[in-house]
């Protein structure tokens, strides 16, 4: 089973938080914050007024707590509109 994001919006894997921090202190799971840069999937194929620009692979950041979360063959997801990319992590 495969999910196609429709219109304006992406499909995104979440990145895996540090579990440490840079002094090497390691964090328990509820002390990480939900992350906020995810690897595109898959885009949908963008509206005049939204058009897509990303492409899949790249790594972006996402306004934080947005998106619907869909879980698909024990894979979580976000399906999140363009609106809420921020920014192209290169």
């Amino acid at each position: 089973m495969t999910i196609k994001p429709l219109a304006d919006r992406v499909l995104l894997k979440s990145i895996e938080a540090e579990e440490t921090t840079a002094s090497g202190i390691i964090l328990a799971s509820s002390a990480q914050e939900k992350p906020e840069m995810s690897e595109v999937v898959a885009v949908g194929a963008g509206t005049e007024e939204n058009p897509i620009t990303v492409s899949v692979g790249d790594k972006v950041i996402i306004s934080k707590y947005s998106g619907t979360q869909v879980k698909l063959d024990g894979v979580e997801y976000t399906i999140a509109d363009m609106k809420d990319v921020l920014a192209v992590v290169e």
